[in-house]
């Protein structure tokens, strides 16, 4: 008996982290550096979000759960790299962006330059831009970052301000 309901609590997880799975993947994208890191981080994600599973209520979001876990993860992968004093290398990937979509080369340049400014932000600060530009509403963004929906705004017009006068350098 004990032995089915944890095989359908898995089959339950296995089924929302398969619908959901951008979200860890756009997390570890956002903290993580080269694709073998992300790798790593994406996993780790799915390990804690799998321990964490017994935890979830239902009757909220899994999305919104799924980001509060993921984000978590990816903070202290970053403390902990930055622990190690390991410096922040240039991504090469964030220079390889793909030259489709009919980008001019100055609009896929300004795409390169956001996302490294993005990539030097607070953690904090690049979860609440993550958030933002996957068009999350302030009060599931302050939710996942245990946050009140006024700072988040408040938060979101100063990271704007800040983006857009070194955009405009």
């Amino acid at each position: 008996m004990r032995g089915e309901a944890t095989a359908a609590r898995q089959r339950r997880f296995e089924a929302l982290l398969a619908a959901h799975r951008g979200i860890v993947y756009k997390v570890a994208a956002g903290y993580a550096r080269g694709e073998d890191e992300r790798a790593d981080l994406a996993q780790d994600i799915a390990a804690q979000l799998w321990r964490a599973f017994p935890r979830y209520d239902p009757q909220r979001s899994f999305s919104t759960w799924m980001y509060r876990i993921a984000l978590n993860v990816a903070i202290s992968h970053l403390r902990e790299r930055s622990r190690r004093h390991d410096t922040l290398a240039l991504d090469e990937d964030l220079h390889a962006l793909p030259a489709d979509d009919g980008d001019t080369p100055e609009i896929a340049q300004r795409l390169r330059l956001l996302q490294r400014l993005i990539a030097q932000q607070p953690p904090l600060d690049r979860a609440l831009l993550l958030l933002y530009l996957e068009d999350r509403g302030h009060r599931e963004i302050a939710e996942v970052l245990g946050l009140s929906e006024s700072n988040v705004a408040t938060k979101i017009g100063r990271l704007k301000q800040r983006l857009r006068a070194a955009l405009a350098d």
